[in-house]
């Protein structure tokens, strides 16, 4: 945004404060909402959370837990309850039967709104939409001007809950900016009625420095490394992945598909593999730190993250680890499915394919298997192309521009 540079000059020499406001700090799968936490350069920060975990992989200094509060023991409207729910059997009730002199009131369920008088910030960053959709009210009691950030899940969790969903127009209505990772997610949260003059596109830092950048090469003795690193979890692809697998063994024996995570299809995954007897050809490493991640990188000749839409409508916003694969040097086989066309463009840094489709997907691998003028080519754009989409310094100056909007506003 212009005039940043200016704006921050006019707000003195100390930099102003901001709350990172999460419901956890931090998941292991959150490494990028620790870079722009960790990352600001014109603001002060302090992180509140409801559960505080994985400090020793996420060190920062001050996490605040927040407190839950105990719900008020208001004399209840029994004999409406009763009459409603047992008499003409008719619940939820045509009317509210709630607390008798206290219909309609909100208690505070965490200390939020004292912890912001305490800590006194400039503005709040909520983390995730549903979170911000449960904080709303402690939000507005406080007076504290907020943004909130939606990073993929959260454009369709709680969707089938009515309440929800009044609660997210309340959202939309109350906070001063709305950021999205992606443009499939801004899209999204128009569909969903955020009203465009509040929406802001901030993408996925991708700190380049510290990956190191290797151009690939067809490997002489045919042991390919097709890298995928992600939670094991529906809209991932893995098993589209493993259905695409035994065509391409058919070329390459001895290739491997390395397989970074763990989450809730794990064991099932493991299953799987033992059923079409891949053992040879699937290496499951589990939850890797990141420098055994960015190892990994070094090792592999290309990406794979065939990302699919749920059952429950689930899709991605832009991948965290394939933008860092990108970095690295590693062309990208995937799919047309949310975010990933932003960062991916078929042919030139990659290749991409549509969702399930298993035959496609062998195909673009022996594609890339069988081309090493390609692989070469492909891997040097797709490090110029996060460059260019997603520097960290650039989102980092995005994020902070916002900030600098909402303490406007």
């Amino acid at each position: 945004m212009e005039g940043s540079e200016q704006d921050t000059v006019e707000l003195g020499q100390e930099r102003p404060l901001v709350v990172s406001l999460c419901g956890t700090y931090l998941k292991p799968e959150m490494q990028s909402l620790y870079r722009q936490i960790t990352g600001l350069k014109e603001f002060r920060n302090v992180v509140f959370a409801e559960t505080v975990a994985n400090q020793e992989r996420f060190p920062f200094d001050p996490v605040v837990p927040m407190k839950k509060q105990e719900r008020p023991r208001f004399r209840g409207n029994f004999l409406l309850r009763f009459w409603y729910k047992h008499v003409i059997k008719q619940w939820p009730p045509p009317r509210p039967v709630g607390y008798v002199g206290h219909e309609g009131e909100y208690y505070h369920p965490y200390d939020l709104v004292e912890l912001l008088e305490q800590w006194k910030p400039q503005l709040v960053h909520v983390y995730y939409g549903h979170k911000a959709v449960k904080y709303h009210r402690m939000l507005e009691a406080s007076g504290v001007p907020w943004l909130v950030s939606f990073h993929g899940v959260d454009v369709v969790k709680f969707m089938d809950d009515p309440e929800y969903v009044k609660g997210l127009q309340q959202v939309f209505q109350d906070a001063k900016v709305v950021l999205a990772r992606s443009e499939s997610l801004l899209e999204r949260l128009r569909e969903l009625g955020c009203p465009q003059e509040k929406l802001r596109l901030n993408r996925t830092p991708v700190p380049l420095h510290a990956i190191e950048f290797k151009e690939r090469a067809a490997p002489a003795d045919g042991k390919w490394r097709l890298l995928q690193a992600c939670r094991l979890i529906p809209k991932k692809g893995l098993f589209t992945v493993l259905k695409a697998l035994p065509k391409v063994i058919e070329i390459w024996p001895e290739l491997k598909y390395v397989l970074c995570g763990s989450g809730p299809d794990e064991q099932r995954f493991r299953d799987e593999v033992k059923k079409a007897g891949l053992e040879n050809n699937v290496e499951i490493q589990g939850w890797v730190s990141q420098e055994e991640l960015k190892e990994e990188f070094g090792k592999a000749h290309f990406f794979l993250h065939p990302s699919e839409l749920t059952e429950t409508e689930d899709q991605e916003g832009v991948p965290n680890a394939m933008l860092e694969a990108m970095a690295a040097g590693l062309p990208v086989v995937a799919t047309q499915h949310g975010g990933i066309p932003e960062a991916v463009t078929s042919g030139k840094d990659g290749l991409l394919v549509e969702e399930k489709d298993f035959e496609a997907l062998s195909e673009m691998i022996l594609k890339l298997t069988n081309d090493e003028g390609l692989l070469a080519e492909y891997s040097c754009q797709a490090k110029q192309t996060v460059t260019e989409k997603f520097g960290f310094e650039k989102q980092i100056a995005t994020m902070e521009s916002c900030y600098l909007e909402t303490m406007k506003k």
